[in-house]
C-alpha cells in the first residue's frame, strides 16, 4: 500500500499534513516530493515514470492554474487525486476548476478546496479495493465520526 503524494510548492505542504499522517495511522506507505509541473518538468516526468508499478494512487496538490494533476494525470495510468490549493487569488476557485475541467480521455478525481484529509480518504477509498485491510480500517473511521456526532446530538441535549 503506497501512495506518492506530490506539491508543486513547498508552501503546499501545511494543507497535506492531515492527509499524510492519516495514511501513516493507517500503516500506508507515503512517499513525498516536490516537483513542478512548470518549473521542473522533466524530474516529474521522471518521478512518475520509476514509481509505476510501485504506487497505488498519487495524490497531487497544487495552487493557481493548478496543472500539475492534470501532467501526472497524462504521464501515467495511476489514478490521481487532485488537491487545490487556495492562493492569493480567487480562493482556490481557479485551482478547483483548473482540475475538475480536464479533457476528456484524462481523468482527475478532486477533492475540497485545501482537504489533505479528503483526498487521503480518496486515495484509501482507491486503494481499499486492493487492499482488504483498508476497506475495514475506513469502516470503522466512518464509524467513529458517526459516533461522535451522536455523543455531541447528546451532550448538547443534556
Amino acid at each position: 500500500m503506497k501512495v506518492a503524494i506530490v506539491m508543486g510548492s513547498k508552501s503546499d505542504y501545511p494543507k497535506l499534513e492531515e492527509g499524510i499522517n492519516f495514511l501513516e495511522k493507517y500503516g500506508v506507505e507515503v512517499v513525498v516530493r516536490i516537483l513542478s509541473a512548470h518549473r521542473t518538468p522533466k524530474e516529474l516526468v521522471s518521478f512518475i515514470e520509476s514509481i509505476d508499478g510501485e504506487v497505488d494512487v498519487i495524490i497531487a496538490a497544487a495552487g493557481k492554474a493548478a496543472h500539475l494533476p492534470g501532467v501526472i494525470a497524462a504521464s501515467t495510468l495511476i489514478p490521481v487525486v487532485g488537491l487545490p490549493i487556495k492562493s492569493s487569488t480567487m480562493d482556490g476557485m481557479d485551482s478547483l476548476l483548473s482540475m475538475v475541467q480536464m479533457p476528456k480521455g484524462i481523468p482527475v478525481a478532486t477533492v475540497t478546496i485545501d482537504s489533505g484529509l479528503n483526498a487521503a480518504l480518496m486515495a484509501m477509498q482507491i486503494m481499499s479495493i486492493k487492499y482488504p485491510k483498508l476497506k475495514e480500517d475506513l469502516k470503522t473511521y466512518r464509524q467513529e465520526m458517526a459516533q461522535n456526532v451522536l455523543d455531541d446530538d447528546k451532550s448538547i441535549n443534556q
